[in-house]
């Protein structure tokens, strides 16, 4: 008899997807001064894709099937003005999940894929969006679904991100030198607090871009179609 029933193998199954997938992308951008050097921006870029992108499809999947699964937590899905909540801050995670999308070709390898030192746009807010609008998505899931399960997969995706962060800033430095230092006195980790306490400002007319309204479009295909996307998750049993 388990001393813990709820602790499903599913929790450990997933800390492994994640391991997988934080080794595969955060090795994969290691490797990607020396690919490109030898394999080019272009190949290199989607060799990457062929790699992250299966992986994270067999992450989410693996999520949505056994979200519900282990401890329940907490059950607020009943109480007036969470479900609200939770995708206004789906929605505002997306917004800085996918700053990267602003130039598709490049991500398609259509174009060289490049790397930007770059101070504009959302970059005021945080030097690290992706991390902020993973955070902002985990708090949002973790709240509605409440199970250990979310919980598990949450801590492991922040864990990630926060290794990113450090392994991100490092990717730069070597590459940028000076000037990497010089863009990061002048921002911040943590949202606002470079323009908190002055270092940066912000400057409306830099949102005014179609890929934001891109990702507002897709916030709203991905509210419509979530029903679908449940279902159809639900069909591959794993």
């Amino acid at each position: 008899m388990m001393l813990t029933p709820w602790l499903t193998p599913s929790h450990f199954v997933m800390l492994g997807l994640l391991l997988t997938f934080a080794i595969a992308h955060s090795g994969g951008a290691a490797l990607r001064p020396w690919a490109e050097k030898y394999i080019g921006a272009r190949l290199y870029r989607i060799f990457f894709a062929l790699i992250s992108l299966p992986l994270a499809v067999i992450l989410i999947i693996y999520f949505i099937n056994h979200r519900y699964d282990g401890l329940v937590l907490w059950q607020v899905q009943g109480v007036s003005g969470v479900r609200e909540v939770v995708w206004l801050l789906s929605a505002i995670s997306f917004l800085f999940l996918y700053p990267a999308t602003f130039n598709l070709l490049e991500i398609a390898a259509i174009q060289k894929p490049q790397v930007y030192l770059f101070e504009t746009g959302i970059i005021r807010i945080t030097r690290h969006p992706q991390m902020v609008g993973q955070i902002i998505w985990c708090v949002a899931h973790t709240l509605w679904l409440g199970t250990s399960f979310t919980l598990v997969t949450s801590i492991g995706l922040v864990l990630h991100h926060g290794f990113g962060v450090w392994h991100g800033d490092r990717r730069l430095l070597h590459r940028y030198g000076e000037a990497f230092e010089i863009v990061k006195q002048r921002t911040s980790i943590i949202p606002f607090q470079a323009i908190l306490d002055g270092r940066q400002s912000l400057k409306w007319q830099e949102y005014l871009r179609p890929a934001y309204l891109g990702v507002a479009i897709f916030v709203v295909l991905l509210w419509l179609s979530h029903p679908l996307l449940l279902e159809a998750t639900s069909t591959i049993k794993w």
